[in-house]
């Protein structure tokens, strides 16, 4: 009974060291006689042997933290950079190879030594100025492409994000003339934008000027377009008032001219020599006349005796 009893016991030490879990997010990796086996496990319960041994890898996105990093800049001032965040991934296909190259701890050589590598090599070639001000809003991507070209060449797999890194601590001295320099900074951010406001106003204006002058200008030419055309259409109407009363005077001429044509025609008829004889006549006849005599009594006896061939003369 007691043979059996610890049997069970050690059974029961070697399952529960045999049984592990592998969480959402990571793979299974194991080594049996320091061999890393060619297979991964997925997320869930498994069973292994006692001597084999069992890492979880993880493969979901992660940050890995760097803090505390000093390097010296060209100048030979000495800045240290609190914190530096890396976000990056493990491929699944290629948790096998990267295990087997650099192990478990793979982001120590590849992400948190590398940090340290590449921040001190941009500080050594760079003064403060460039570090702290110049060059600091560059610095995010510069190290994410740094760090993703060396992991492409030696742990393909890997892949970096980004990283974010935080302002540098300087020496407190100089820290005081670069706060002395950013309130300057600042107060020429402020001024010249004020400036911008100043000049987009006058803008606005000159621009809200030209467009009232603009439509004056529009009203003014659709005014005199207006009147131009009303002076057209006067000058069309006049023009064949005008036409109108040409015709009526022409007829009217036209008409005159045609009568007394008519009536030449007719007086041309009548002269005839019977007719100019007797209008003769009649014109003597009605016309007033003159006697020469050598007293009054032969005037009175010339008009009541008949006028006879051998008479006076008239």
């Amino acid at each position: 009974g007691v043979f059996i009893s610890i049997a069970l016991v050690g059974l029961a030490i070697v399952f529960q060291i045999s049984i592990h879990q592998v969480d959402e997010g990571y793979r299974g990796v194991y080594w049996t006689g320091g061999k890393l086996h060619e297979s991964i496990s997925m997320p869930g319960y498994h069973f292994k042997l006692p001597l084999t041994r069992f890492e979880q890898v993880q493969i979901s996105l992660q940050t890995d933290r760097v803090t505390n990093i000093p390097c010296g800049t060209s100048g030979g001032v000495t800045v240290t950079f609190d914190a530096i965040e890396v976000m990056n991934q493990l491929s699944e296909d290629h948790v096998i190879n990267i295990i087997r190259e650099y192990g478990v701890e793979y982001d120590q050589l590849w992400i948190f030594d590398k940090i340290h590598h590449e921040i001190n090599q941009f500080c050594s070639s760079h003064t403060l100025q460039e570090v702290y001000i110049d060059l600091f809003d560059t610095l995010d991507e510069s190290l994410t492409n740094a760090l993703q070209r060396d992991v492409d060449k030696y742990a393909p797999g890997l892949t970096i994000h980004s990283a974010r890194v935080t302002k540098p601590v300087v020496p407190p001295g100089i820290m005081q003339n670069y706060e002395r320099m950013e309130l300057q900074r600042t107060q020429l951010l402020i001024s010249t934008e004020r400036q911008r406001v100043v000049e987009k106003q006058a803008e606005t204006a000159r621009l809200k000027a030209t467009i009232e002058a603009e439509k004056l200008a529009n009203v003014s030419r659709i005014n005199m377009e207006r009147k131009l055309v009303e002076k057209m259409t006067y000058q069309k109407i006049k023009q064949i008032d005008d036409s109108i009363y040409l015709a009526k005077e022409k007829a009217k001429a036209d008409s005159k001219l045609y009568f007394a044509s008519r009536r030449a025609e007719a007086n041309s008829l009548k002269l005839t020599p019977q007719f100019l004889e007797n209008t003769m006549y009649e014109v003597i006849r009605e016309s007033p006349k003159t006697l020469f005599a050598t007293s009054m009594s032969k005037v009175f006896e010339s008009e009541s005796t008949p006028s006879k061939g051998s008479g006076e003369d008239q």
